[in-house]
């Protein structure tokens, strides 16, 4: 399973891509609002940080306007992916995109009629927002798995990204369940480096160590 970094801030993805670990971005108007700067300032620094796909997302609701605002997004670097949301004006831009060449990202997607309208659409990946459905109490880990399922029988080249992940159980849970790819925030990336057995390994190793000294 690849890692994406759901977030707009430069400085948190500079953090890790010095890791290596982080495959590609996703953004959304409330993640560029969140970092205090624009859509324009962010993506491109972005772009030249993650080699992989970045996500831009249009404002636009109708199909003109955001098969108008693809093709801008898309001049900003060649990782830049475009995130559609599922609805019909969507799906009516998304095949437009598809034919000619541009890869799109559709998002809020929270049924598994959904998903398959979006593949057949043409979409380049899906995001279905798991933390959102378990917040109506539904088991959004639940619909990756039966994405996963689809996906496979039906052979379709879209990659699903388990999105609105919100703990590292929902990671082990896409994980397991055979997402492509999760995007995940800031603060369950640098909750899943950490392992308290390993902070407790790390400072019997060093105060051995020391010990040896004497």
């Amino acid at each position: 399973m690849k890692i994406f970094m759901d977030t707009a801030n430069v400085e948190e993805i500079r953090e890790f891509a010095d890791m290596g670990i982080v495959y590609g971005v996703t953004t959304n108007p409330s993640l560029v609002a969140k970092s205090g700067r624009t859509q324009a300032e962010v993506i491109p620094e972005i772009c030249a940080l993650i080699p992989g796909p970045v996500s831009a997302e249009v404002i636009s609701q109708d199909c003109e306007g955001m098969v108008k605002e693809a093709r801008e997004l898309v001049k900003i670097a060649d990782n830049v992916v475009v995130k559609i949301p599922c609805i019909t004006e969507g799906l009516k831009a998304v095949k437009i995109l598809a034919a000619e060449g541009i890869r799109t990202n559709v998002t809020l997607v929270f049924s598994l009629g959904q998903a398959l309208l979006a593949a057949r659409a043409g979409a380049s990946y899906v995001s279905p927002f798991i933390g959102r459905l378990d917040d109506i109490g539904e088991d959004g880990c639940k619909l990756v798995e039966d994405m996963v399922k689809v996906f496979r029988n039906y052979q379709f080249k879209t990659e699903i990204i388990a999105a609105s992940v919100r703990n590292m159980e929902h990671v082990d849970r896409v994980m397991l369940a055979g997402a492509d790819i999760a995007t995940i925030p800031t603060k369950v990336l640098r909750e899943l480096i950490k392992h308290e057995l390993t902070d407790k390994g790390l400072a019997k190793f060093m105060e051995d160590y020391q010990n040896s000294l004497k």
